[in-house]
């Protein structure tokens, strides 16, 4: 059985080493021989970036014989190349003269190799004095990892951010106006800059991050999970393996993240959230939080292209840092006249899980949330509606008083949803916000084995339980076989808690 190889980035050694490789030189040939010459890839972290890229340079320079098993091995004419290989997870980026010194530590050691002599000081002229002279005779290949981490990586500070763009913007630029030497050229990154603000001098880049050719480019399919990992997963749940795992989508075919799939193996067959674990989004939160996000939303986003593509300091949504950050994925594309649409969801079990829970526990500031969810879990299983009324009335007192005049959040309806939402969520219930009939819009629905609730929030003063029933929201859950319960849940602004929970069963 092949070693799992957890946090290795190096084809050498995987190849070497035994450790399981699941072979994707057939996308690496297809990117070298269809003539585009400059690609960019947008991938979230951990999805096995680094390991391509370090297969690409392992083609380019020729490594012929660590390719035996593989696709490529006696389909590519085998030649070498000089490589400029750039990882940005080496770079200091503390601040913009950190971060340019750095470059310039890279840059010389870079030139130490070719044996060349910079004639300036200068990162952009340096850059572009390396290029030349390592592709002269043979043309170069260009490969940068993580091109975006030094800005990403200071997002909260935008003075540092802003400084370290411009300083990329530059550098980038270089790239283009050397064109003459160069053979081939791959970036990758997390988020995709508007190429207003980095890639205004680098236009010519081909954006294969929801190329349906190149959906499998990175991450795991479901033939590699039954096939490459059979021995491993052994008479383990494929169908759970998939819910919490699985979907990742660019188009293509939905694939799973390598990370995950190695620590659950690895981790004896547990079931938690390993890749959402390495990097608890705290930019994000403070984003959700200071812009009152309505977390029900995240049931109906659609973008555009525009929206999925563009990301910068100055102008940052929260839909396409979820996007970029696989906190969203790709569920289906809408065609309405000449304008493609996509429609985003939360990819997978474990990150439903892990981000309510997280959420759950930050706009609320309270750290025993699975508490309070599982009684309220309990009490919506059961019926129980007095129990429920109780442990949600605990559940919002518990709430900081700040928390509300800070924000003024008593006045908005949204912010209970979302904190009953969020609460919910993390307990891995299939629930639907802002749920769509034909007449209106359910605040949310929650379907058990046995049971669907309709519910209603109202801080107006409303009786929330006849809207429901005057709107006839239940209809469009009648054919599910299932019991029925309306939930009418009204809260009081000078209180900020529920004041009444009105419930009416329907029967099957």
């Amino acid at each position: 059985m092949k070693k799992l190889p957890i946090g290795i980035s190096n084809l050498e050694k995987i190849i070497k080493g035994n450790f399981v490789y699941i072979d994707k030189t057939k996308i690496a040939l297809d990117l070298i021989d269809n003539g585009a010459g400059y690609y960019f890839l947008s991938r979230p972290r951990r999805f096995g970036k680094s390991l391509f890229l370090d297969t690409l340079k392992e083609i380019f320079q020729g490594n012929k014989d660590l390719f035996k098993e593989l696709y490529i091995y006696d389909k590519y004419e085998w030649q070498s190349y000089n490589v400029i290989y750039l990882n940005f997870n080496e770079i200091s980026y503390g601040n913009p003269e950190e971060f340019n010194n750095s470059l310039i530590a890279f840059l010389n050691a870079e030139a130490y190799k070719y044996s060349i002599e910079f004639k300036t000081e200068y990162v952009k002229d340096m850059f572009a004095e390396l290029i030349r002279k390592v592709g002269c005779n043979k043309k170069a290949v260009i490969l940068i990892d993580e091109y975006d981490k030094p800005i990403l990586d200071n997002i909260e500070n935008k003075e540092i951010s802003k400084k370290i763009r411009d300083i990329l913007k530059s550098f980038y630029s270089v790239i283009k106006d050397n064109d003459e030497y160069l053979k081939f050229v791959f970036l990758t990154g997390v988020s995709k800059f508007s190429k207003v603000s980095l890639f205004s001098g680098l236009n010519n880049l081909n954006d294969i991050t929801i190329d349906k050719n190149y959906s499998t480019i990175c991450g795991y399919t479901q033939s590699d999970i039954e096939n490459k990992f059979k021995e491993h997963l052994k008479d383990q749940d494929f169908d759970k393996i998939k819910e919490w795992y699985n979907g990742y989508n660019w188009l293509g075919e939905s694939v799973y993240n390598p990370f995950d799939i190695l620590l659950f193996i690895q981790k004896g067959f547990v079931f938690d959230n390993y890749w959402f674990s390495t990097g608890t989004p705290t930019f994000l939160l403070k984003l959700i939080e200071n812009n009152n996000y309505f977390l029900p939303d995240f049931d109906n986003i659609v973008a555009d292209k525009t929206m999925l593509d563009n990301f910068d300091v100055d102008n940052i949504k929260i839909e396409t840092l979820m996007w970029q950050t696989g906190y969203l994925t790709i569920d289906k594309v809408e065609t309405v006249l000449d304008n493609r649409m996509y429609l985003l969801k939360i990819p997978n079990k474990e990150v439903s899980i892990s981000m309510f829970g997280v959420l759950a526990e930050y706009i609320t500031k309270n750290t025993t949330y699975k508490e309070y969810s599982n009684i309220i879990l309990k009490s919506l299983l059961n019926n129980d509606f007095e129990t429920l009324k109780t442990y949600l009335k605990t559940l919002y007192s518990s709430i900081p008083y700040n928390l509300f005049t800070k924000n003024k959040m008593y006045k908005y309806e949204g912010y209970y949803v979302s904190v009953f939402y969020s609460y919910l969520k993390a307990l891995g219930l299939e629930i639907i916000g802002e749920d769509v009939t034909n007449k209106g819009r359910i605040d949310i629905t929650i379907i058990l084995p046995e049971t669907i609730y309709i519910i209603e929030f109202k801080t107006d003063g409303k009786n929330s339980l006849e809207q429901i029933k005057e709107k006839k929201y239940h209809e469009k859950y009648i054919d599910r076989n299932k019991k029925i319960i309306l939930l009418g849940i009204e809260f009081d602004k000078k209180e900020r808690n529920i004041v009444k929970i009105k419930a009416e069963k329907l029967e099957k």
